[in-house]
């Protein structure tokens, strides 16, 4: 059976998608073209109730996988953005929640 490769590409609509398109490459290096490092990636529905998401009506979540969580968030937070990181370590790994500027959830995550 053929099967799909990868990401080719994340695409969502924005209110102001120069301004976002510059908030994410300033803040965590991802740009047009972006070239990411080999890895696992996570593909997973959740229920439509789950509260991961944020808002009720948001229906994706970006989840950029780290290296470095705590010096990550260090960053983000001394350029004035709220991060929560979670303080328990899974057997995967750690995790930081942030928003866009536009409201979207993110996810940071430190694989194990």
């Amino acid at each position: 059976m053929e099967r799909v490769l990868g990401i080719g590409g994340v695409f969502f609509r924005a209110r102001d998608p120069k301004a976002l398109a510059a908030w994410y490459e300033q803040h965590l290096g991802v740009s047009m073209t972006w070239e990411q490092e080999a890895g696992p990636t996570a593909f997973a529905p959740f229920p439509q109730n789950a509260k991961k998401f944020g808002r009720e009506e948001q229906q994706w979540m970006l989840n950029f996988r780290v290296g470095n969580l705590e010096a990550l968030a260090g960053q983000l937070r001394a350029a004035g953005i709220e991060v929560k990181v979670d303080p328990e370590a899974y057997e995967y790994g750690r995790f930081a929640q942030l928003n866009d500027p536009e409201g979207n959830p993110i996810e940071l995550w430190q694989p194990a």
